[in-house]
């Protein structure tokens, strides 16, 4: 009944006309960019993340809550209409859904997309709701070695996890490891790697690395691979509902769902696994296996129904640990860091009214998506259309005035480029982005939970480990790893969406 009074609270806040306006602000701005292709919300967060800094708290992360969500929604339209997916999760939505609108039935696989994604999006975040408080309770009661165990499994598989190659996670991670020693040592108060620069004695601010990797990397690398020439663009043809289409759809929104939740909330599931898994589980499921590769609406529903509720997943951990499992959740996790808060197990406790008033935007977001989506698809087609070469300069034109708006320091804007362009050659040759943010964010903090253990144990290093909790921890980390190297071995290979 406490949750539930303080979700109604939270209502109340995020009911009153200046929260509405932001949340229609973030889902807009989240589902006009998400249309772009190359522009996920990790970017969109981290490229808007300076600009907010004039409001306060609730209101700026009611609007990433809905550039988040919005992001999601505004993938489809892009891998749907152009073959393009914006990021990995909306590869598969690529598959059968553009095939679906090269054979006139675009209003169906959109409309299909949408509902999906407002029936996942509503469904998880009930679940949120129930679960958040509950793990944020047991959560208070761990101890520093029991967060160290959690850091580094959060390390361990957002490294050897994500992307093709381990070793490049890991190396991504050794990266945004060090980035995080950078600055002064609040043990000794000496300074680490700065190299004599005094703008680097405080460190590298994270909104600075979010936006270089996120914001100028990433546009640096689609720009690189720019096609000349017009935008093809499939019209959107067909019936937007049918008799057939509910028959078809609902069952695979359900299942997505239930795929889509429990993968987003574990370190390094998130939404491209639980897409893939909902679309071999359709493919088996299916009665109509024949248009599996030639635009079988169940390829669309399943996948776009886990895509976001996974997004609501990853936001368990993220408020009740304060682990960021995803890229977007730790340019999120950023976002909370810049006005002072820090995520996890207290944030019930010590910012109870922001939190609810943020959950409950949730559920006003999606509602706001369903409707803005369908009847402005014509709209967001033309967004579609806007030439690259615009875009992207755009992008980094407000990069760069974002990252000044920080703190009025020219050194920002040179860090800024030095972060871009090795996110540049990240992207370039297959290192994971998110691994080195996620290290730069969780580095210091695994480093305070690190001195403080061994300060409690009096330097016995074994109280990293015999912590009943900490050893838990760590033998699940060894099966996790041990059945994703026999996974990753016998893995089959995915289709890639073509033209």
């Amino acid at each position: 009944m406490g949750s539930l009074t303080a979700l109604l609270e939270g209502f109340a806040t995020a009911s009153q006309p200046e929260y509405l306006l932001y949340a229609l602000l973030g889902v807009t701005l989240g589902t006009a960019v998400g249309v772009l292709p190359g522009i996920g919300p990790a970017m969109t967060v981290a490229l808007l993340l300076p600009l907010t800094y004039s409001l306060e708290p609730t209101a700026a992360l009611i609007i990433f809550a809905g550039i988040y969500y919005g992001g999601m929604y505004g993938g489809s339209t892009t891998s749907i209409l152009l073959n393009t997916p914006g990021e990995s999760s909306s590869i598969v939505t690529a598959l059968e859904g553009n095939r679906m609108a090269r054979a006139g039935r675009g209003a169906a696989a959109l409309a299909t997309a949408a509902i999906g994604s407002f029936v996942a999006g509503t469904i998880a975040t009930v679940l949120l709701t129930a679960l958040a408080p509950t793990i944020a309770d047991v959560a208070v009661t761990l101890g520093p070695a029991d967060y160290v165990a959690l850091m580094v499994v959060a390390f361990a598989t957002v490294a050897a996890l994500l992307g093709s190659s381990p070793v490049r996670g890991l190396a991504s991670l050794g990266v945004g490891l060090f980035l995080g020693l950078v600055g002064t040592d609040t043990l000794s108060g000496q300074q680490r790697f700065t190299l004599g620069v005094p703008t680097l004695a405080d460190g590298i601010d994270v909104v600075v690395v979010a936006v270089g990797v996120f914001a100028v990397g990433e546009a640096l690398y689609v720009a690189s691979r720019l096609r000349h020439g017009p935008v093809e663009v499939v019209p959107v043809g067909g019936k937007w509902f049918t008799g057939e289409f509910w028959r078809r759809s609902w069952k695979p929104w359900l299942r997505g769902t239930f795929i889509g939740f429990p993968i987003g909330t574990v370190p390094a599931g998130g939404a491209d696994v639980s897409t893939f898994l909902s679309y071999a589980a359709e493919k088996k499921l299916s009665r109509h296996k024949d248009e599996f590769g030639r635009g079988a609406i169940e390829g669309v529903a399943g996948p776009e129904a886990a895509n976001n509720a996974a997004a609501a997943g990853v936001l368990v951990p993220l408020l009740t640990l304060g682990l960021p499992t995803t890229a977007t959740a730790a340019v999120i996790v950023a976002a909370f860091q810049s006005y002072g808060i820090q995520p996890g197990p207290l944030l019930f406790t010590n910012n109870s009214a922001m939190v609810w008033a943020l959950i409950a935007s949730l559920y006003i977001g999606n509602v706001m998506l369903l409707v803005l989506n369908l009847p402005l698809v014509k709209i967001w087609v033309k967004v579609l259309q806007i030439p690259r070469p615009y875009l992207y300069a755009g992008i980094l034109l407000f990069a760069a005035l974002g990252t000044y708006a920080v703190n009025f320091v020219v050194d920002d804007l040179v860090v800024l480029l030095i972060i871009g362009v090795v996110g540049f050659f990240m992207r370039r040759h297959g290192y994971p982005v998110a691994p080195l943010v996620v290290g730069l964010i969780l580095g210091p903090m695994a480093e305070e939970q690190v001195r403080r253990t061994l300060q409690i144990s009096e330097g016995d290093p074994t109280a990293l480990v015999t912590s009943p909790f900490a050893a838990a921890a760590y033998a699940l980390l060894a099966v996790a790893l041990a059945v994703a190297a026999v996974l990753r071995r016998r893995r089959p290979r995915v289709p890639t969406p073509t033209g």
